[in-house]
């Protein structure tokens, strides 16, 4: 079972920033009732105006819909995940791509250039005019948020897909609505606190808002790309880069001698070619191991309490996937291989640590 309290944090302190921005279209249009130009056009553009008092109740009645709509969106993915596993291919280019949906995004909102504003995803034509048109010719002022509110699932934002992908992997129907109920309902106080504190912004402000709410979107973005890189073991990667400059320099001070990366001493194996890696909630250690080549190799995994998503191993390049209890040991068998490098990492790409081959 994924950590909840960890994934209701994330949304908590991420979720709903990153949802606004990707989804803000989809709430003016639930708004088309009340200042109806002055919400969409400020709205779409990346800079809400919101000049009705009265509109907590709809915008609460457009989150009750989208918590409602993922959670039962969870169990269809956990469904989905008990019969179809992701390889860690497939959830790395998952992950790029989500990546640079919110890059886009991001831009999009800084205003950097014209063709950004693609990434701006609206609903249906054909359903604004269907709202609009309930909306001026009834009371029912319920409608138009709650029936947009649940269409939200089909624009989900950068850290919504991969809490999707979260919820596949955990291969349980009942997993994957906790997973999407938790993050929703964590990404619910920021998405409602901002929209709503959005309309007592002047236009100076709003600007500034939207500015960081750019940036903070583009870091999570670029996040998400580097993850996606780790998770393939690309010499793009940020962990890969590290271990590129760290090996030049530890050459440079030690001639003829074979430098490890990250200048830490590789721990070396066993009799039996057995090495053993320390998980935490802060990192892999050792950060490099040394194993035999033509042998196989027994990787020893030792966890302590350890919440995060470090405890789900991936390696990328023997196509394994393990997620380990909390507390615990194990060990997994991998087959002999040639000199070289092996690549561990998490399923979010955070965590990183090889095994070197000799």
């Amino acid at each position: 079972m994924a950590n909840l309290a960890l994934i209701f944090a994330t949304g908590l302190t991420t979720g709903g920033l990153s949802c606004l921005a990707v989804q803000g279209g989809m709430l003016a249009s639930s708004l088309v009732g009340k200042t109806e130009d002055t919400i969409t056009n400020k709205l779409k553009s990346g800079a809400p105006a919101f000049k009705e008092p009265r509109l907590a109740t709809p915008i609460l009645l457009f989150l009750s819909s989208k918590l409602v709509a993922y959670t039962i969106l969870g169990l269809a993915l956990g469904w989905l995940g008990s019969v179809l596993q992701l390889t860690p291919i497939m959830r790395a280019f998952l992950q790029i791509a989500i990546g640079i949906f919110m890059v886009g995004t991001a831009l999009r909102l800084l205003n950097v250039h014209p063709f950004f504003r693609h990434f701006a995803i609206e609903p249906p034509k054909a359903v604004t005019r269907y709202i609009r048109r309930k909306t001026k010719n009834s009371n029912d002022n319920w409608l138009a948020p709650t029936f947009l509110g649940a269409l939200t699932v089909l624009i989900p934002c950068g850290i919504t897909q991969a809490m999707m992908a979260l919820a596949i992997a955990s291969g349980s129907p009942v997993s994957g609505a906790l997973i999407m109920f938790a993050f929703v309902l964590g990404t619910t106080p920021v998405f409602f606190t901002l929209a709503y504190l959005a309309t007592k912004l002047g236009a100076k402000l709003q600007d500034r808002f939207w500015k960081f709410a750019g940036v903070a979107v583009l870091i999570l973005g670029l996040l998400a790309i580097d993850g996606g890189l780790n998770l393939v073991g690309s010499p793009l990667s940020s962990a890969a880069i590290k271990q590129t400059l760290a090996t030049s320099l530890k050459n440079a001070r030690q001639s003829g001698l074979e430098a490890q990366s990250q200048g830490v001493e590789a721990a070396p194996a066993s009799v039996d070619n057995e090495v053993v890696m320390n998980i935490t909630d802060a990192a892999y250690t050792p950060a490099v191991m040394e194993a035999k080549a033509g042998q196989p190799i027994k990787l020893k995994v030792t966890t302590a309490n350890v919440q995060s998503c470090a405890r789900a191993l991936v390696i990328t390049s023997l196509g394994i996937q393990r997620v380990f209890a909390a507390t615990g040991t194990d060990t997994l068998e991998l087959p002999a291989q040639q000199p070289g490098r092996i690549h561990l990492t998490c399923t979010m790409g955070m965590y990183n640590a090889q095994i070197v081959v000799k």
